[in-house]
Order: structure tokens, then sequence, then C-alpha cells
């Protein structure tokens, strides 16, 4: 099983990449031969998108790299920063162009969808937005989790929740990408 998990930010430091980071590893352990990779979105550099570049100089080669690691993938881990209460400029941006090449972006893939912030919403509107909007793009959303406060519900330097209800939460999200099994 390959488990592809990212961030929705930009950010060096972005705590949605490192919940995402977790939570591919904790699922990556409970999968017998799992593989994860996690992406950085700044590997996928776009340029601001419009009708008027997609025209110019058509679609960036970076789009089709996100692509092909989303097909490559078993099941995806993604974790939405939220920026005044939506995704970020830069994941947009990407969904933007990626919708140009196809818009079932995420392919049919079995997916959770996370979301933490350092206040007490911890992400709750994007993920209002991303559960209503990630189907439209052809994500199989199996599973929510919004994480409030980060910087006391997640402990940077062991990696994990401190919180037993959301770790048991998170534990219960990332089962629904586990594989079946025939007894």
């Amino acid at each position: 099983m390959k488990i592809t998990a990212f961030g929705g930010s930009t950010s060096r430091q972005s705590i949605n990449k490192k919940f995402a980071t977790h939570a591919a590893e904790r699922l990556g352990d409970r999968v017998a031969g799992a593989e994860v990779e996690v992406l950085d979105l700044n590997d996928f550099p776009l340029p601001l998108y419009s009708i008027d570049l997609e025209h110019e100089g058509g679609i960036p080669d970076a789009t089709q790299a996100f692509l092909d690691k989303i097909e490559a993938a078993d099941a995806l881990v993604i974790s939405l920063a939220e920026h005044n209460g939506s995704f970020t400029a830069a994941f947009k941006n990407l969904i933007d162009w990626c919708s140009r090449v196809r818009r079932d972006i995420f392919q049919k893939k079995p997916t959770v969808l996370l979301s933490t912030s350092p206040g007490k919403g911890g992400g709750a509107s994007v993920m209002a937005q991303a559960s209503k909007s990630f189907p439209f793009f052809a994500a199989e959303v199996k599973a929510t989790l919004s994480v409030p406060s980060f910087g006391t519900s997640f402990n940077v330097d062991a990696g994990e929740l401190v919180d037993p209800d959301l770790a048991a939460r998170l534990g219960e999200a990332l089962a629904t990408l586990e594989p079946k099994t025939d007894a």
C-alpha cells in the first residue's frame, strides 16, 4: 500500500505538514509493507492561475507531476491549513491548475482529510469547505478530523498527539484507509 500525504501549505514550518506526516507514518506502521511518501507543495511551484497564462504557456509541468503522485498512491492523507477561513492560496492555486488537466484530481483515492491550527477552531472552516469540495474532485473521503490548539495537542519533538481522545479519533480515521483482510 502506498500512502501519500501532504499539508495544504507551503510554509516550511507547516503544522499541517507535520500533522499529515504523523498520520501517514502512523498508518504506515499499521499496514504491513506500506510505503509512505510525504509531499511538499514547494516541490510543485506554479504561477498564479489565469486563463491568459494557460493560453500563453500551457499547463506547467509541476501540475502533471503532482497528478502523477496522486495517481501512484493507494490512499491519501491530507491536512489542510486554514487562511482566513479557507484553503491557502498555494493549495487553491494547485487545485486550479490541476483541474485544467483533469477534474477528478484525487482520482477516487480513499482519503482522510485533516486540519489543525494554533487556535481553538482547528481549521474547522477549511474542513467544512473541503468536505464539500473534495468529492467534486473525486476524493473518496473516508474520514475527517480537525485538531484544535496544535501547540498543546501535538508534541512536535515526539511527533505525536498528546491528547488521548484526539489520538484515538485519529486512529479511527486512519483505520478507514486500512486494506480489508478476509478472515
